[in-house]
């Protein structure tokens, strides 16, 4: 099974650019885009010829702001988050037999101190749920746009950004939370300390083109599922948005 993330940071913009002509070569099991920033009325018709069986959105109540969508070659039962009050449309729960897939927009905490301790609030949550999840015997498998580089080599100049959110202490040390408890880096898992690999550039400066950026967007998977992880890859070519899709493929 292939699964790709993908932050497409407004999904009608990256519709139009003609976003998703990449699928034919990379042919995703499962695609699970965030940041899409629409109502389900407002989808491009084009996202309906894209030859998934099932699309679920989860939308954020303001309009043009946050939203995940998952669209997948298989059958689901799929909820709304079921650990956090979700009113920005951040969380879509995927169940298949005995595997939970998550596609989740983490929250951002560089506004201001506020939206900080959100952020942490939906970490510290979500950890508590998928934890329980796995002590119930589940395969756990989540992704997204989780806002944070995990260490040095997570992005391209650590020291300058030591103090921004995205790369403070408290949340890295979350990311060390979610290891301990068993899950797998698999970008990390499969490459090592491969220097270079990121999947996010600010629009500014020129970043992408000088490969300045971070590595925000991953794939985790539970203990359970490292034997069956195959692969795991950044496609830094593909574009039409900050952010580059990533993926894994997995024996299921």
């Amino acid at each position: 099974m292939k699964l790709i993330s993908w932050n497409v940071n407004g999904l009608r913009a990256v519709t139009a650019k003609d976003g998703f002509s990449w699928l034919n070569e990379h042919d995703p099991d499962f695609l699970g885009l965030q940041e899409v920033k629409v109502k389900e009325t407002d989808v491009p018709k084009e996202i309906y010829a894209l030859g998934f069986n099932e699309i679920n959105i989860n939308s954020a109540q303001r309009a043009g702001y946050s939203g995940v969508m998952s669209m997948s070659k298989f059958d689901t039962s799929t909820f709304k988050s079921q650990f956090f009050e979700d009113s920005e449309g951040r969380v879509l729960e995927h169940r298949l037999g005995n595997l939970v897939i998550f596609n989740i927009y983490f929250p951002n905490g560089q506004k201001d101190e506020i939206r900080l301790a959100y952020k942490m609030d939906f970490y510290s949550k979500f950890l508590k749920y998928i934890n329980e999840l796995t002590a119930a015997g589940y395969d756990v498998i989540f992704f997204g746009d989780v806002n944070t580089a995990h260490k040095e080599i997570d992005l391209k100049n650590p020291k300058s950004n030591s103090k921004t959110s995205g790369f403070l202490p408290i949340e890295r040390a979350w990311i060390d939370e979610v290891i301990k408890s068993g899950f797998i880096d698999t970008y990390r898992q499969i490459h090592g300390d491969k220097e270079g690999a990121y999947s996010w550039w600010s629009y500014r400066f020129n970043a992408r083109a000088k490969n300045v950026g971070w590595r925000i967007d991953y794939f985790f998977i539970s203990q359970s599922l490292k034997d069956r992880l195959k692969d795991a890859f950044i496609l830094s070519d593909i574009v039409g948005s900050d952010h580059c899709p990533v993926g894994i493929e997995i024996q299921m």
